[in-house]
């Protein structure tokens, strides 16, 4: 009960921040004001990752090897061609994963051309973000680079997730969740989708953010808000509505193709 009066009392201080600064006419980090948006269930409804996930490996236990070789591996790719492509998916706002997302969709997505989808995406992927509030700061894992005192290629972000739990991983959370809701939404984009989706997480390994484990955790806890929101009614109309605009938009480029 502690801890989750703990998690509601610091998303209502981020509110009231929020409302603050704009009372007085300061800028609000669109990271912070994504936590003010509708949700599809409270709080307590939430999938409770302190629950059912496992805890983070310890630091000398024998599965943390897995999550050291894991970084040194990350480091390697730095550098290369899809080292650059993680710094690129390191991007936190809803509409950049949404955009990052399009060529594997199959189309273009966005507030003005396909209403319906980005609905149900944006208020799905900011509920997911919220169940990873619970769990980050109950285990209050160390990230790897602040482990081992080490530069990140993505060095604008470092202080703001400096004391920021490292697991779950919420980046892989929405990766995975994101990549669920487009292949309900269109399944042929599936193997794409999904295998973008997955690439996520790995993405957050090899910038130093991340260890092994906690983007496990972050797609096991993705896959639970995944299935968590099918029982809201209020998602089924909304995912409901993004699939029949799919449709719309597939038959009339499918027209377009064969004059």
């Amino acid at each position: 009960m502690k801890k989750f009066i703990v998690c509601c009392f610091s998303i209502i201080v981020a509110a009231i921040s929020a409302f603050a600064a704009a009372d007085q006419g300061a800028k609000i980090d669109p990271f912070d004001a994504e936590l003010l948006e509708p949700r599809y269930f409270a709080d307590d409804d939430h999938p409770n990752g302190v629950e059912f996930l496992p805890p983070p490996p310890g630091w000398t236990s024998d599965l943390f090897t897995g999550d050291y070789v894991g970084y040194l591996w990350g480091k390697t790719v730095r550098g290369t061609e899809r080292g650059k492509k993680a710094v690129i998916q390191s991007t936190f706002l809803v509409d950049d994963f949404v955009a990052l997302f399009n060529d594997a969709f199959g189309y273009e997505i966005s507030r003005e051309k396909t209403p319906a989808i980005y609905k149900v995406l944006r208020k799905s992927l900011i509920t997911a973000r919220l169940a990873s509030l619970k769990p980050k700061r109950s285990f209050k894992r160390t990230r790897p680079f602040v482990r081992y005192n080490e530069p990140t290629p993505v060095p604008e972000t470092e202080e703001r997730l400096r004391n920021n739990g490292s697991y779950p991983s919420g980046h892989s959370l929405r990766g995975w969740c994101m990549a669920l809701l487009l292949v309900e939404i269109n399944p042929d984009c599936q193997n794409k989708v999904l295998k973008l989706g997955h690439e996520w997480g790995e993405s957050r390994v090899i910038i130093g953010y991340h260890w092994k484990s906690d983007v496990e955790a972050g797609r096991a806890l993705a896959s639970a808000v995944y299935a968590r929101l099918h029982t809201s009614e209020e998602f089924l109309l909304d995912m409901a509505a993004a699939r029949e605009e799919f449709k719309r938009i597939k038959s009339k480029s499918e027209k377009a193709d064969k004059k």
